[in-house]
């Protein structure tokens, strides 16, 4: 961790190393992720603190917080340094300027804010606190570190909780004694499908500790991109840090360096990697790099051919297509080497107990048909091919408790066999942790879908893409961390985790989107006691919140505090007004023009590619309108796309073909596709009549084609009398 010098020396250093973050800015998110928050109620509740301590405890009167009011720090540059985060959080407000002063003894001086490191404080966690809030003065306590930043990010919240007057803030007294549920409160983000630069990472890791979470799951490698800069071998970030998207806009976006189509990716130096490592340790965060093997791995197999089980099957390229891909590494003495000089890197930069190896979505059938793993599982005595994950991430795990590290892998690991040392990320269910737990392994709870946050917050068109089902914020604080198999062996339960992959998360403001406000109900999840886990309070609590969010320029959903969207017969029903005909794979995809500029989003099953106009009286309508877009069909997802069925057309491009109550027979419209062929984006089709029919009827929409990529989709239908 980084160390300062005391007085303003500390101060100075802290806010240089802060200011950047801090200073409230423009938003980074594109139109459909900017703005939210405009229809919350300003409203504010002096305890709104989120997550809800373990004990609150109220007093008489309040204490002042003005211009020019001393924060008393002891002569230790740790409480120098956190004195500092105080002072440049509260800059927020322009009227509010805290002078740090450095105390001689262990009296604390009226009017004053002070911090008290006492390594005798008797918290049951280092990152317990105590905050006593009177009118004589604030004082801030905890036995470590850890424990008093937490506390100056409560004392923040307060003090933002509470409506300037005149320029100073009213802190009502009060006393909190806190300490977290679990120690693993994490949030994983994805890398590796859509790079973000290293300073959003920073901003992304401040955020996260405002709200007392300490672990960001790194997730740097995968099919699609290889993040990571290893000085050993270049070539996993000059060849797999690289890739043409997948469609048709991207395709014809030739670079004039080139002569080819751009690239997009990119990847993070090991510089960059210290600073963020060191930047979120200064915040009580530890960084978990996740290294994905030996399957997700196709971008460094692409660079390193030789790695690979069947290295014929390997693709030319890093791919674009998301999903489940087949290749594996294969099992090699030099494979191993390899991938040793890799750990051998990632430990020398991130200093943290585990190292996270993947292991996840293994499919066999390359090591069952490789003849050159076939003899290696000869010379080892394996005999059958289920057997040779476990022992891949057994030779992982050993290496890496050879050099003091623990391999943390996903919950497929359990199937395959752990090593002595190993802990498991849960994410087919509980049912994984269970098994861990039960076999004296440690686990962390990240189940899919209730802490997946790449799924649809709300259900309205302004969503950005993600998965098509909807995953509320409160869908995400009823989930119980401790269900009755584990609360038996909660002792190897670490806690918690988020988990937010980005396929489908092109952009930096949609990743805090997707973010908040549902990781703070993971964060109170995995701080608050049971007992002080309460929707209705929580909800009273977020307007306060949603103000912080605003003043520190975080993209968010205000999705809970949304009136219900009404749509009327006449009025554009757009895709996600619209119901799927079915739930096979609802996905809610961005379409992939234009390439800059802002882009349509379409609610499409892609396994039946069909959609249903909510009953209408149709009585009085006279015709339809519809605008279409195409999307590439990017998905690997092995035999299941033979279960795809396709309407044969009646021409060369295709046709928009509605049916009346039902998805078979005879259509009572058609919409030829020509106009649309040709257009990377959104077209809007020629105006049809439809038949006059009485009552209440609904419409089904499916598309005419020959082939699955581009896939049609519909942008949105509108009814005219």
């Amino acid at each position: 961790m980084e160390r300062v010098g005391l007085k303003s020396i500390a101060v100075g250093a802290a806010t240089v190393l802060l200011l950047c973050v801090w200073k409230p800015g423009p938003a980074a998110a594109d139109q459909r992720a900017s703005a939210a928050g405009s229809r919350v109620e300003q409203r504010f509740n002096p305890i709104a603190v989120i997550p809800a301590p373990v004990h609150l405890e109220p007093g008489g009167g309040a204490f002042t917080v003005r211009s020019g009011t001393r924060i008393s720090i002891p002569q230790d540059p740790e409480g120098a340094r956190i004195a500092a985060y105080l002072v440049d959080l509260l800059r927020m407000d322009p009227a509010i300027t805290l002078k740090v002063v450095e105390r001689g003894g262990a009296r604390v001086p009226d009017g004053a804010i002070a911090f008290r490191l006492d390594p005798a404080f008797p918290g049951a966690s280092p990152e317990s606190y105590q905050i006593v809030v009177s009118p004589q003065r604030v004082v801030v306590s905890a036995g470590d570190r850890r424990g008093l930043f937490y506390g100056a990010v409560t004392l923040w919240q307060l003090c933002s909780a509470s409506a300037p007057i005149q320029g100073s803030l009213r802190l009502p007294a009060l006393r909190i004694v806190d300490a977290p549920r679990f120690r693993w409160r994490g949030l994983m983000l994805d890398s590796a499908r859509h790079f973000q630069s290293p300073a959003f990472i920073m901003r992304y890791i401040d955020w996260m500790a405002l709200h007392k979470l300490n672990v960001l799951g790194w997730h740097l490698t995968d099919d699609q991109g290889w993040r990571l800069e290893i000085k050993k071998y270049p070539r996993l970030t000059s060849v797999g840090a690289w890739r043409v998207p997948a469609g048709r806009a991207a395709a014809r976006d030739i670079d004039p360096a080139t002569g080819r189509a751009r690239l997009y990716g990119g990847f993070y130096t090991r510089d960059d990697v210290r600073r963020i490592v060191a930047h979120a340790a200064a915040r009580n965060i530890t960084v978990l790099p996740e290294i994905d093997l030996p399957a997700h791995a196709t971008a460094a197999l692409v660079a390193y051919p030789s790695l690979a089980a069947r290295p014929q099957d390997l693709p030319q390229e890093v791919p674009a297509d998301w999903g489940i891909y087949y290749h594996l590494c294969n099992i090699d003495e030099t494979t191993f080497r390899f991938f040793e000089d890799i750990l051998d890197e990632v430990m020398a930069l991130f200093p943290g107990e585990f190292l996270h190896v993947g292991g996840d979505e293994v499919v066999t059938e390359q090591w069952k048909d490789s003849e050159r793993v076939q003899a290696r599982m000869r010379e080892l005595g394996i005999g059958e091919v289920g057997a040779v994950q476990g022992y891949f991430e057994r030779r992982l795990g050993e290496y890496l408790q050879s050099h003091g590290r623990r391999l943390i892998g996903w919950d497929e690991i359990v199937d395959a066999g752990l090593g002595p040392k190993a802990a498991v990320v849960s994410w087919r269910g509980v049912q994984g942790a269970i098994i861990a737990a039960q076999a004296g392994h440690d686990a962390v709870l990240a189940p899919d879908p209730l802490l997946y946050l790449d799924h649809r917050q709300g259900a309205t068109p302004s969503e950005p893409p993600g998965r098509g089902a909807v995953l509320s914020l409160q869908d995400v604080y009823r989930f119980d961390p401790l269900p009755g198999a584990l609360a038996t062996n909660q002792q190897h339960v670490l806690g918690l985790q988020a988990n937010l992959w980005t396929e489908h998360v092109r952009t930096e403001g949609r990743v805090a989107y997707m973010t908040w406000p549902r990781a703070a109900a993971v964060a109170e999840l995995g701080w608050s006691p049971v007992e002080r886990l309460d929707w209705a309070d929580f909800v009273q609590r977020l307007p306060a919140e949603f103000d912080r969010y605003r003043a520190l320029g975080i993209d968010y959903s205000d999705e809970v505090f949304a009136p219900a969207r009404l749509v009327g017969p006449y009025a554009r029903h757009m895709s996600q007004d619209l119901k799927t005909c079915t739930d096979k794979l609802v996905l809610s995809l961005e379409d992939d023009a234009p390439i800059e500029g802002e882009r349509a989003v379409f609610l499409i099953d892609i396994m039946n590619p069909c959609w249903i106009f909510p009953a209408a009286d149709l009585s009085h309508v006279s015709t339809l309108t519809v605008a279409v877009g195409q999307v590439p069909f990017n998905f690997q997802i092995g035999k299941d796309i033979e279960a795809i069925k396709l309407n044969p057309p009646r021409t060369l491009q295709g046709e928009l073909e509605v049916r009346l109550d039902a998805c078979e027979g005879e259509p009572i419209a058609v919409l030829p596709l020509a106009p649309a062929a040709d257009n990377d984006a959104v077209t809007v089709l020629p105006t049809v009549p439809l038949p006059s029919s009485r009552g209440a009827h609904e419409l089904c929409f499916r598309f005419t084609q020959r082939t699955l990529d581009p896939m049609w989709a519909i942008d949105w239908v509108q009814l005219a009398p």
